[in-house]
């Protein structure tokens, strides 16, 4: 057989690498990588978050668990590079943990916290419970295991209601609060004062906050003593600082709608679980 033969029978080069330090100790599956010096590629964790995929960390798990092809090739190893083209899929038993995984709606109330514990005030996971679910889905039923890993996918300030989203499911928490997050939310805010020359056009685009300037909004008045917001991005206390720039005082706030999920008529204190087919 001549040299063109065996070349044309070599298997095609993987575009894919494990970060490797040959100085390091041997380290077990779940440490994490050594980063190396001159690192080609993107890490393989780091394309399944950015493709929408899952997240970082669920990837990891899945990179352990063997559940993660490049390029038709299984990949088993913590900290691998691929070819930012490569093909990466999952298998298929990957795809049954993500469709186990749950996202609830809450009718956040006036003295929860979104995420951890703080100043004495609950999170508003402890509202997560049998008696709080609202309508009963026939479809999922309440299992303590919902409870595992279940995190807020945003914030809502304390002394602030409404639609808060807590999620089991890393791609949902990309859409909503990743950096290239393009979903609207929407506010009914009462406020008190007077609105300063301008007001409004600098409400809807034209101030900063910790010296960066804000993304447009858009922002109009709903009644006499309200206005209707809508973010595209969600920093502390936004919506409360930007009134204070202008002249504005807020008494009340409430997040009605998510994407395309509106808070509608969820109870105060409620939950429910996001339906097959609802989509942000």
């Amino acid at each position: 057989m001549n040299s063109s033969d065996d070349s044309d029978n070599k298997p095609a080069k993987p575009r894919f690498r494990r970060v490797v330090n040959p100085a390091a100790p041997a380290r077990s599956a779940s440490a994490a990588p050594v980063a190396d010096a001159h690192p080609e590629g993107v890490r393989i964790s780091k394309l399944m978050a950015e493709r929408g995929l899952c997240s970082r960390r669920e990837a990891d798990s899945y990179i352990e668990q063997g559940l993660v092809f490049v390029d038709g090739q299984r990949i088993t190893e913590l900290g691998t590079r691929a070819d930012p083209r490569a093909v990466i899929t999952l298998d298929k038993n990957a795809k049954v943990q993500q469709a186990r995984r749950v996202t609830v709606l809450l009718n956040k109330p006036i003295g929860y916290v979104s995420g951890q514990a703080e100043d004495g005030y609950e999170p508003a996971v402890v509202l997560i419970k049998p008696e709080n679910e609202y309508g009963q889905d026939r479809d999922i039923r309440f299992s303590r295991a919902h409870l595992r890993g279940l995190a807020p996918a945003g914030r809502l300030d304390i002394d602030s209601t409404g639609l808060l989203v807590l999620t089991q499911d890393g791609r949902i928490a990309r859409q909503l609060i990743g950096d290239e997050s393009d979903v609207e939310k929407e506010y009914l805010v009462r406020v008190e004062g007077k609105l300063v020359e301008n007001g409004l056009k600098l409400l809807n685009h034209g101030l900063s906050l910790d010296g960066k300037p804000l993304r447009p909004a858009k922002v109009s008045w709903s009644n006499e003593d309200q206005l209707r917001f809508v973010l595209k991005e969600g920093k502390k206390r936004q919506i409360r600082r930007m009134c204070e720039q202008v002249g504005l005082h807020v008494v009340g706030l409430k997040r009605v709608r998510i994407g395309r999920i509106p808070l509608s008529d969820l109870p105060l204190g409620q939950w429910r679980y996001l339906r097959e087919g609802e989509k942000f």
